[in-house]
C-alpha cells in the first residue's frame, strides 16, 4: 500500500469530515457504508473503510457496512484458486497488514495504545464489530461469484436483497466506497 492508499485515505477523511460536520453536534445517524471494490480491485477504497467507521463509532454514531459487489471476494476464506490451494483457512483482508505508520497515526488519532490499533484489515473488521459496528454481506453476489456462504469471514452476515433494501432505507446517510 503506497501513496495511493494515503491520499485516498486523506480525502475520505476529509469527506466524513465534510458529511458529519453538517450535523448537530451530539445527533447521532445511522450511516451505512456501501463497501462495494475488492482488495484484488483497489485496496485504497476497501482500506480507507474500516479508518472511517472507527472515526463514525468514535463520533457516537451508529454505523453499518454492507459488502457488496466484488468487495464479497475479499471477506470469503480462500477465494481464488491460489488461495484455495495455499490460505484457504483466511481472507484476502486477513492478509492485508495495516503499515506501521498507519498504526501509529490511528492511535494517535483515536486516542489509543498502539496495542489496540489492529494488524491486518481482517482484525481491524473483527475489531469494529466489538465496537457494535454490524457487517452484512450481499447473498445475490456471493451466489453470482460461487461463494458458499459458510466461507464468508465470521465478521460478515450473509443476507437476502430484501434485507438490503431495509438497510438502505433506515440509514440517515449512505457512504459509497
Amino acid at each position: 500500500m503506497g501513496n495511493r492508499i494515503q491520499k485516498f485515505m486523506v480525502v475520505g477523511a476529509l469527506f466524513a469530515w465534510g458529511l458529519f460536520g453538517h450535523m448537530p453536534h451530539g445527533e447521532a445517524a445511522q450511516i451505512l457504508i456501501h463497501m462495494k471494490t475488492s482488495l484484488a480491485e483497489d485496496d485504497a477504497q476497501i482500506c480507507a473503510v474500516p479508518n472511517v467507521v472507527w472515526a463514525m463509532t468514535k463520533a457516537g454514531h451508529q454505523v453499518k457496512i454492507l459488502v457488496d459487489a466484488s468487495a464479497v471476494t475479499s471477506v470469503t476464506k480462500g477465494f481464488g484458486w491460489v488461495n484455495n490451494l495455499f490460505r484457504s483457512d483466511s481472507t484476502a483482508l486477513d492478509h492485508a497488514a495495516l503499515p506501521e505508520r498507519e498504526r501509529q497515526s490511528l492511535a494517535e488519532q483515536m486516542d489509543v495504545p498502539l496495542e489496540k490499533v489492529p494488524y491486518n484489515y481482517g482484525d481491524y473488521f473483527q475489531f469494529l464489530k466489538s465496537l457494535g459496528v454490524e457487517i452484512y454481506g450481499n447473498q445475490t453476489m456471493m451466489l453470482l461469484y460461487n461463494i458458499d456462504p459458510s466461507k464468508v469471514d465470521s465478521a460478515v452476515i450473509p443476507i437476502p436483497l430484501n434485507q438490503m433494501v431495509d438497510l438502505f432505507a433506515a440509514a440517515d446517510q449512505i457512504v459509497v466506497y
